[in-house]
């Protein structure tokens, strides 16, 4: 397990990190989202306080992690199914879930308006 970036990147930034990647130069881990809006709506806070409850947990199941974050059980599959699509959990072979770092870092930057 190691520490993970989410972070906001231009889809250009995200095309050269491909690049470096396939050139053999080792790419930190990050979760990248194309705006800050993105992020904000998949780790929406009751989504954040799932990774954060997940983070360095290791596989566990749907029901264990309503039970930790204390939610219902269906209020929290809708929000996992989320983090699934976006890429942030991932699932086991055994259908747990799980957020295989240890720590995370998020990263971006809010500019003026144009």
């Amino acid at each position: 397990m190691s520490a993970v970036t989410i972070t906001v990147d231009s889809t250009e930034s995200f095309k050269q990190r491909v690049k470096a990647a396939f050139a053999g130069k080792r790419q930190q881990e990050r979760i990248s989202f194309e705006s800050f809006e993105l992020l904000w709506k998949v780790l929406a806070p009751n989504r954040m306080a799932l990774v954060r409850t997940l983070t360095g947990a290791g596989p566990v199941t749907l029901r264990e992690a309503a039970r930790r974050v204390g939610r219902d059980v269906r209020a929290v599959h809708s929000d996992v199914h989320m983090l699934l699509q976006a890429g942030v959990l991932r699932k086991d072979d055994e259908g747990r879930i799980e957020f295989p770092y240890t720590a995370v870092h998020i990263d971006f930057m809010l500019k003026t308006a144009a």
